[in-house]
């Protein structure tokens, strides 16, 4: 039989073990314990940044879809009528060139002043960057300015020099003939316009840029679709099929870079430049 001293002694060892044991315990939680606030962390900061990742790309995709787009170029496929005049140009015809008050873009000579040719068409190649354009410039339209165009061909003006405006809507076409790119240059010599009330626009037609009444220069717009103009831009003949392919291309590829004029035309984004141009003998 057991003493008080044994029994003090073995009761003594029990709480012993029961206070060992609540420690052993309270260490154990404070592991899972550590463990589970960490993963619960880590969860955490996970969701964060899926939540934020999310709403960028939310945000980008919601930016994205309000950024305004460039409308669809709709183009006509029926080229209209080429005008005629309703009285013949005397045959041959005068012509007169003046020195603009802009220098020229690239050291030409102009015309010499007299009579030429209004009857009859001459073929000319284009070949661009972007593909070939043919014109048919007739003299019947405009004599002189065939005459002039003819001569800035010979002395290789247009080579190397790029379409620097394309419209894609209400005034489709393709503004070329500066060397500068800028709108601004010519060859340092204007001609009068050869312009007729009856004039219009539209598909397959090439026509003189201008900056007011009898300043034409180098500058032409070939038009592949629509175009509502006043008859103030000289007509002097008409574009290939296979040119207005490559237009078509141009047009759809749309419009990079603004210009100036505020007019939503601007420099295409498929370059075009001019890398060889030569008319028929």
């Amino acid at each position: 039989m057991a003493t008080n001293q044994q029994r003090r002694e073995a009761a003594k060892r029990k709480l012993e073990r029961q206070i060992e044991h609540r420690q052993q315990r309270a260490k154990r939680n404070r592991v899972i314990g550590a463990a589970v606030t960490a993963g619960a962390v880590v969860v955490v900061a996970g969701l964060v940044v899926f939540l934020a990742t999310r709403g960028d790309d939310d945000s980008a995709a919601q930016a994205k879809e309000q950024q305004p787009r460039e409308p669809s170029v709709q183009i006509p496929s029926e080229r209209v009528a080429v005008p005629e005049r309703p009285k013949p140009l005397p045959n041959p015809t005068k012509c007169g060139y003046k020195d603009s008050l802009t220098p020229a873009a690239k050291d030409v000579k102009a015309p010499k002043d007299g009579t030429v040719p209004a009857r009859g068409t001459v073929d000319v190649a284009m070949e661009t960057t972007a593909g070939p354009i043919g014109l048919t410039l007739d003299r019947s339209l405009a004599p002189c300015t065939v005459n002039s165009m003819l001569n800035l061909i010979k002395q290789d003006f247009y080579e190397g020099s790029e379409c620097h405006r394309l419209g894609t809507q209400g005034l489709q076409m393709l503004q070329c003939g500066d060397p500068t790119g800028t709108g601004s240059g010519g060859p340092g010599y204007s001609f009068a316009d050869e312009t007729f009330p009856q004039l219009s626009y539209g598909r397959g037609l090439v026509a003189m840029a201008n900056s007011g009444p009898d300043t034409n220069g180098s500058q032409f717009f070939l038009v592949y679709g629509e175009a509502q103009l006043d008859p103030n831009y000289t007509v002097f003949g008409t574009i290939s099929d296979e040119g207005l392919a490559t237009l078509d291309k141009v047009a759809r590829g749309g419009i990079g870079e603004q210009g100036p004029t505020g007019d939503g035309t601007g420099k295409p984004k498929i370059p075009v430049k001019f890398t060889k141009v030569t008319a028929e003998a």
